[in-house]
């Protein structure tokens, strides 16, 4: 079977299992399957699987069509213009998680900050990104997980930042050996009742999708540590889920009386950044 013929009928399979952005998919399959490039690939449609290749590569297709996500299979993922390593400890990296990166570069480079703690950092890939735009500044990354900040010292080997990102195990905010002035993070923000209903979530951590009966259990445990670990002026940059906006926005308004709070659109113009910055008074 040649490469466009694979790449057809997996297509095909995909396609009657469900499975959306095929030909991407089965791109991403048939390339991790013979370990070459995109270019290399569409150079080379009429060459030839090898026996052992097609039974890799139907494996896979035969993975993706119960539904395990492409990034585990493959063991990669792309954010933010980089290549991330990952496996079924760490969250997938989302998109839309771009913005927090992009909000905290835009927030240092304006105000010189000097200190982030990056917080429930999973595979690094927020760390990383912010490591490779902000050479001068220190960088905590923190998560529960042990399995979790393996994955993210991996990451940080391969991408050359191991002795500038400061990996600690630990509950939010407590690893934290000094106050910083910027935490950016990601918690987990779906309501345990709709977990079921997230496509993942059978192969993603529990402990990195359950945000507890309201989705904000552990959003709001973490504005409540703040205090003592924020620099003031400094700055919190925090991603919700679709309609959170309000409820956090006012716990923070009941927490931080003088501090501004704001929140940020992401592409689908879904609220879906909450900034605070802590004032001095």
């Amino acid at each position: 079977m040649i490469f466009k013929q694979a790449l057809s009928q997996a297509r095909e399979i995909l396609v009657a299992n469900s499975i959306e952005d095929v030909f991407l998919e089965g791109e991403l399959l048939l390339r991790h399957t013979l370990n070459i490039s995109r270019a290399q690939l569409y150079q080379d449609l009429d060459h030839e699987l090898t026996p052992e290749q097609e039974k890799t590569f139907w494996n896979l297709v035969k993975r993706r069509t119960n539904h395990e996500p492409t990034a585990y299979i493959t063991g990669h993922r792309e954010f933010y213009g980089l290549d991330f390593y990952v496996n079924p400890h760490v969250l997938i990296p989302r998109p839309e998680t771009e913005l927090l990166v992009e909000m905290a570069l835009t927030l240092v480079q304006n105000h010189r900050l000097a200190t982030i703690a990056d917080i429930g950092t999973g595979c690094g890939a927020i760390a990383i990104s912010l490591a490779l735009n902000l050479p001068r500044v220190k960088i905590y990354a923190t998560d529960i997980s042990s399995s979790a900040l393996e994955v993210a010292k991996t990451n940080c080997k391969k991408h050359g930042v191991l002795n500038r990102i400061h990996l600690l195990q630990g509950d939010m905010l407590d690893p934290l050996p000094k106050p910083v002035d910027l935490i950016v993070t990601n918690l987990p923000y779906v309501k345990k009742a709709e977990l079921p209903q997230v496509n993942t979530a059978k192969f993603e951590p529990f402990l990195a999708l359950n945000g507890g009966p309201d989705g904000l259990q552990k959003i709001r445990r973490l504005c409540q540590q703040i205090n003592n670990k924020l620099h003031p002026p400094g700055y919190l940059l925090l991603e919700i889920g679709q309609g959170q906006d309000k409820a956090v926005t006012t716990l923070l308004h009941s927490l931080f009386l003088h501090a501004k709070i704001e929140t940020t659109l992401d592409l689908g113009s879904i609220d879906r950044v909450v900034s605070l910055h802590l004032s001095k008074n």
